[in-house]
């Protein structure tokens, strides 16, 4: 039976943002997905930001400096907050193994960028990043997968 007075108590605003900080902090795969998230959010925006200022060079080299500098960056906010790595894994073997797989994005978001141009050669600023957002999103999620399971450091076997 439901208690009248649990029915008429809103749950406050303090409540949400509690859970999702208490999620956000989890180490399962859910935590560690929802960091990586809003890393890869926030390192869209500076991709955007780079993007943009420098798209008069043309939408290659803005692509190319762009997913860069974006990279760099989320490489070591995924060693550091995402997967709580900082002390196991050195900066230059994160920036390795997720450059690897990002190297694959590089490639499909020029791709994308090359046809998106070809087609449409007076698309906007805003139609290009959105482009690359959408295929950064996909790669993004085989960059979780390979660092969550695939670059993730083996525990001993026991003797």
């Amino acid at each position: 039976m439901t208690c009248p007075s649990m029915l008429s108590r809103r749950p406050a605003v303090g409540d949400a943002v509690g859970s999702f900080a208490t999620r956000v902090r989890a180490e399962d795969t859910l935590g560690q997905f929802v960091r990586f998230v809003l890393v890869g959010g926030a390192t869209t925006l500076l991709y955007a930001a780079i993007f943009t200022v420098l798209e008069g060079l043309g939408y290659l080299p803005a692509h190319v400096v762009a997913t860069a500098a974006s990279t760099v960056l989320a490489n070591e906010m995924h060693r550091r907050l995402t997967f709580h790595a900082g002390e196991r894994v050195h900066w230059f073997t994160a920036q390795w193994e997720a450059g690897g797989v990002t190297v694959i994005g590089l490639l499909a978001t020029s791709a994308a960028l090359g046809i998106l141009d070809s087609t449409v050669p007076d698309a906007t600023v805003v139609v290009q990043v959105s482009l690359v957002a959408a295929v950064t999103g996909l790669i993004g999620l085989m960059r979780f997968v390979a660092l969550r399971w695939l670059f993730r450091p083996r525990m001993a076997e026991a003797a």
